[in-house]
């Protein structure tokens, strides 16, 4: 157990929140929209602000980036102790898209505070979560005398994430070697409640698709020939009935290959979460639950491998009836993926399983967009067992697991680098993130804060258990 005093954590914490507050508002009015090219210029000064600001906290190099889109941070504290592992720690500047006709109740990039809520787009995702390591690290300092982490610090918080991260992994790519690290340390994402302290574990990988079907060269009379010519829009709709069996397993041949499985004590820690199906459908506005036979609804979307239906269209569409055979139908279809599974892999199987399933006369094309592979840590990882501590010395309570049944670039590190990626994230569902009136809990905001000040030193001490 660290020797870091936890009150003088707390202490120190307790009386630099009004300036840490302060300058988290200042980041927050910056509209860093990288989705909008008319705020290409506010994601610039975002970056500069936050290379700026690490400099102020003690990063001996804080420099900005720049990718053939928005620019990225990068910032490094070495440890005075040659032997320390190295952390990087991921997040990103630029936010989704907000304007007070969306609904929000006060004008989204003015920050407010309200009922212990600091209300502000960016104010979880993310740049509040990548904020608080700032004051994590001072913290982290003052309890325990040192001059510098005892650790090897870095950051890296990207500017294209809220746009599909085109550029990170070619960024990771040309930099590897000043990115190297023991661990990474992936600050976007969130717990299961303010009253449930929890640890995400992995992000499922996505591969996604469309597929375009051609039959006849032109829309031709139902009467005079339909029965008679393959339908495009028929054959779309059986291939998408071929999709899944009766059990809702993916009917792809070869699609499971390599699937790392839940083991059994993953899912009595699933089981052991306060989840509330009703509450969860609600959520969904679902009025029923649906998927692979033989898991719970939270193996479903966190930990089994999924194909969806997100479009299917062909022929006519307008009012009325127009009795045509179409020229042409298509599907769009995405797969999210587990561990174990290697998106060139899907792409393949894919590829073979349309072409067998499609009859004579039914022309076909199949597009793949970039793909983003999942990423999983060990339940016994030493790293993750750190952070576990961090976190449960912070909230002083026991702290469960989830994983994440979304994606994201996290995978591209642990690929590129080699490296372990933990979450380390304090934000909560009804934060709204991407929605109006996103904030983040004060109370929670600090926690952060805490347990990275904790983690460090526990990172540091227990280097030799990862060896």
């Amino acid at each position: 157990m660290s020797e870091t005093p936890d009150s003088a954590v707390r202490t120190y914490i307790d009386s630099h929140r009004a300036a840490f507050l302060d300058d988290l508002a200042e980041w927050l009015r910056i509209p860093s929209v990288s989705a909008q090219p008319e705020r290409a210029e506010d994601v610039r000064r975002s970056a500069d602000w936050l290379a700026a600001k690490l400099q102020e906290t003690g990063f001996p190099t804080a420099e900005v980036w720049p990718t053939a889109g928005a620019p990225a941070v990068f910032a490094e504290w070495p440890s005075h102790d040659p032997q320390a592992p190295t952390v990087l720690v991921y997040g990103h500047h630029d936010v989704q898209p907000a304007a007070r006709e969306d609904g929000w109740d006060s004008d989204p990039f003015e920050p407010v505070i309200r009922d212990g809520r600091l209300y502000a787009r960016g104010a979880a995702d993310d740049k509040g979560q990548v904020f608080f390591h700032t004051l994590g690290v001072r913290a982290h300092l003052a309890a325990t005398g040192r001059t510098a982490p005892a650790v090897h610090l870095k950051l890296l918080i990207e500017g294209e994430e809220e746009s599909g991260s085109p550029n990170f992994r070619t960024l990771v790519e040309q930099h590897a070697d000043r990115l190297a690290a023991d661990a990474v340390i992936v600050s976007d994402t969130g717990m299961w409640s303010a009253d449930t302290p929890t640890v995400c574990t992995g992000m499922r990988g996505l591969a996604e698709c469309e597929i375009t079907l051609y039959g006849p060269e032109q829309d031709i009379h139902s009467g005079s020939f339909g029965g008679a010519v393959p339908n495009p829009a028929t054959a779309a709709a059986r291939l998408v009935a071929a999709l899944h069996d009766e059990h809702a397993r993916v009917a792809i041949p070869g699609f499971y290959d390599g699937v790392v499985d839940l083991t059994d004590r993953e899912r009595e820690l699933f089981a052991e979460l306060p989840f509330d199906e009703e509450q969860w459908l609600r959520t969904a506005r679902s009025t029923a639950a649906y998927g692979e036979a033989g898991h719970t609804t939270l193996e479903r979307i966190w930990a089994r491998p999924t194909a969806e239906v997100n479009g299917i269209g062909g022929g006519y569409q307008g009012p009325g009836s127009k009795t045509i055979i179409p020229s042409s139908a298509m599907v769009k279809l995405s797969f999210r993926l587990v561990a174990g599974q290697d998106p060139d892999h899907i792409e393949k199987v894919v590829r073979a399983w349309a072409a067998d399933a499609l009859p004579a006369g039914i022309r076909h094309e199949i597009t793949f967009g970039s793909a983003t592979r999942p990423c999983l840590t060990p339940l016994d990882h030493p790293a993750l067992q750190s952070v576990v501590r961090a976190m449960g010395r912070a909230f002083q309570q026991p702290v469960r697991f989830t994983r994440e049944g979304g994606s994201g670039p996290a995978a591209d590190l642990q690929e590129v680098l080699g490296a372990p990626v933990l979450f380390l994230g304090i934000s909560i569902p009804s934060d709204g993130w991407h929605a109006p009136n996103e904030k983040v809990e004060l109370d929670l905001l600090l926690k952060g804060v805490e347990t990275a000040a904790y983690l460090w030193d526990d990172l540091g001490e227990n280097r030799h258990d990862a060896d």
